[in-house]
């Protein structure tokens, strides 16, 4: 599947960085690999996830190396862009397809507020800097400058902006971003909101950190959402929504991170100055994980 055919279950990955600043490339490979292996549609890096906001460049640009390389063509990796210079993001959106990622996952970086014409130049700068299809990405909890329907309608009018994750909470958003574009582009579910329910309402999938923890689980709420058997993609859902309230009360990459540890994947803890997942987090997600798999 193409990131021109958008949909499905696309896993936002972790970051796993050793103690000398180095990514850990076979961690982070067999972790693809297996997620590849239980069905997932496609693979992001360097989301919130893959704490994109902590890592160098060089980081950035080998985690994105690592994926593609473990993708192997199998499915498609869409990578971030992040920056607060128009200039870095369209330098960065180049590297990232001449690394061989598939799309663009962009995000704006801002410390001073921008206006909605800087905010619409800046996405459309990184849509004309390379051919390949950009998710356009915004979460209002932690960005200084958010995309209002009027510059997600605009943006949506370019070729290659294909979709948007909104990871706001407020799914009645996503309805409204769905009536505006008109099917321009489509619209994929976040962590924050149910995506059931998003799917529901004409959404095409998620692109979300616990993924990574239950993506057969994650796969398998999708084809029952595709299928139209709601009662048992709800049911399902109220099991997978437990988990999606343990990383709504501690740091999401330490949750996912240390859900990862506890499956046999040694990503590490978040960097710092981030905690790492304390002992009641820890027990809590343990606790939602073996909800999940019973």
């Amino acid at each position: 599947m193409s990131v021109s055919s958008f949909h499905g279950v696309w896993p936002y990955l972790v970051s796993p960085v050793a103690a000398d600043g180095s990514i850990d490339d076979a961690v982070l490979a067999r972790l693809c690999d297996d997620l590849i292996a239980a069905g997932v549609h496609g693979l992001t890096a360097l989301g919130s996830t893959g704490e994109f906001a902590y890592l160098s460049w060089p980081q950035r640009r080998r985690v994105a190396e690592v994926v593609v390389a473990a993708a192997r063509g199998r499915v498609p990796v869409i990578a971030g862009v992040a920056a607060t210079t128009t200039a870095e993001a369209v330098r960065q959106a180049r590297e990232m397809a001449e690394i061989g990622c598939d799309g663009i996952l962009a995000i704006l970086e801002a410390y001073f507020p921008i206006s909605d014409d800087g905010v619409h130049d800046y996405f459309a700068a990184i849509a004309a800097a390379t051919p390949l299809p950009v998710v356009l990405y915004t979460n209002p909890n932690f960005q200084r400058s958010d995309l209002s329907l009027g510059v997600i309608d605009r943006l949506s009018r370019i070729d290659n902006v294909r979709a948007i994750k909104d990871a706001s909470n407020n799914t009645g958003r996503l309805l409204s971003i769905i009536n505006r574009v008109d099917g321009r582009m489509q619209v994929v579910a976040a962590s924050a909101h149910i995506p059931a329910c998003v799917m529901l309402i004409g959404g095409v999938g998620w692109m979300a950190g616990p993924a990574c923890l239950v993506p057969r689980q994650s796969v398998e709420l999708f084809e029952l959402c595709r299928a139209g058997r709601w009662p048992e993609a709800m049911a399902l859902q109220a099991k997978l929504w437990n988990l999606n309230q343990a990383f709504a009360r501690h740091n999401l990459a330490a949750c996912i991170k240390g859900g990862l540890v506890m499956q046999g994947y040694p990503v590490g803890d978040p960097l710092p100055p981030q905690a790492p997942l304390s002992a009641e987090g820890q027990a809590e997600v343990r606790r939602a994980l073996d909800e999940v798999s019973q």
